[in-house]
């Protein structure tokens, strides 16, 4: 089975800085997508970044110049680079993988996520 586990969360100051990690485990025959979601209390699940597999990337535009998304190949990790955090910002943040799973069959996996809050 596939599992997805983040890790890199945690409290800072507006203006700081954090960075995300997202390794994958288990048998991908090939990886299409890895991307960042957040969601706050109250509020629906939003993409934040993605990263395909020929190496194209895409960013809300809340955190366009501020985030930057970033992947392992080799390691199935994908990171998340947070600069000049905002309290906005404040969410659980999750990683998410589209890929074809071993019997051929395009799947999509998340891990559990990690919290990130931002102080004013």
């Amino acid at each position: 089975q596939v599992q997805l586990v983040e890790s890199g969360g945690g409290l800072v100051q507006t203006g700081g800085s954090l960075r995300l990690s997202c390794t994958a485990s288990g048998y991908i025959f090939r990886v299409d997508a890895m991307a960042w979601y957040r969601q706050a209390p109250g509020k629906q699940r939003d993409l934040v970044a993605r990263i395909k597999d020929d190496g194209t990337t895409d960013y809300a535009a809340a955190v366009k110049g501020r985030f930057t998304i970033s992947r392992d190949n080799g390691e199935n990790t994908a990171y998340l680079q947070m600069n000049d955090l905002k309290p906005e910002d404040t969410a659980v943040y999750s990683c998410n993988l589209k890929a074809l799973n071993s019997r051929g069959m395009m799947a999509t996996y998340w891990g559990r996520g990690t919290q990130v809050t931002v102080s004013s």
